[in-house]
């Protein structure tokens, strides 16, 4: 039987955080996507906010152009960001829900509230060759809902597990997780998780054979003040692979 090997995208959204800090030229987004790619990552994850607070346009623009790997764009419904995808043509968007007042995101796409307008961004994309991924939480009836609209992903929000503390609620979450994995599998979409996934969480969720790839940031970002980012993400490639 061919190994389960799922694939790793890292977001690098807060190295524009910080350059954003002293709103200057470094630390370089692209030079992080570089290291990141020469680590041996198979993507970056970056999220274009409407608030801008870290990722700007011309970030978006400059990574499309010099990466060898693949861009997933993360984004909000809004027009002006849906824009913005269809000039850069990212080889997949992820679409989430965005709060201006939120540190990050703090849960999935409520994709049955929001069906009209996904379905229309859905035709678009895939009309401009955009790959589309939602952000759901783990509930059959988003896992049911992003199918139907034609979604080619779906990314699992893995906030919730991430947080738990107690034993018996980390299993709760993670059984949902799986559950829903294996939904959307049955359902014919291609599946990709993220979202609060750090150095010991990550282990569990290999065993939910039907995720393709991880998205993780953050705890890589903290991880490489220590130890720099291309040992990062070796350390991190070697859990999930």
């Amino acid at each position: 039987m061919e190994a389960f090997i799922p694939k790793l995208n890292v977001n690098i959204d807060h190295v524009a955080t910080l350059r954003q800090q002293r709103l200057g030229f470094y630390p370089s987004v692209i030079a992080a996507a570089k290291e990141v790619e020469r680590a041996g990552a198979d993507g970056i994850t970056i999220h274009l906010r409407e608030d801008r607070r870290h990722i700007q346009d011309y970030d978006v623009f400059g990574l499309k152009k010099i990466l060898k790997t693949k861009l997933n764009l993360e984004m909000a419904i809004a027009p002006e960001i849906v824009n913005v995808a269809l000039e850069v043509k990212p080889e997949w968007a992820t679409l989430v829900p965005e709060k201006r007042a939120e540190l990050t995101t703090e849960g999935g796409l409520d994709v049955i509230k929001n069906q009209k307008a996904l379905g229309r961004i859905t035709y678009k994309f895939h009309k401009a060759g955009i790959q589309v991924s939602f952000f759901v939480d783990p509930d059959l009836r988003q896992v049911r809902a992003s199918a139907a609209l034609g979604a080619d992903y779906i990314e699992l929000h893995t906030g919730t597990y991430a947080d738990a503390v107690l034993k018996k609620n980390t299993d709760k979450e993670f059984l949902k997780l799986k559950y829903a994995a294996e939904e959307a599998s049955l359902l014919g979409l291609r599946l990709n998780a993220g979202h609060g996934l750090n150095y010991g969480n990550i282990k569990r969720m290999r065993k939910i054979r039907e995720i393709e790839e991880f998205s993780i940031g953050h705890s890589i970002i903290s991880r490489a003040v220590f130890t720099g980012l291309y040992k990062a993400v070796r350390e991190m490639l070697a859990l999930t692979r």
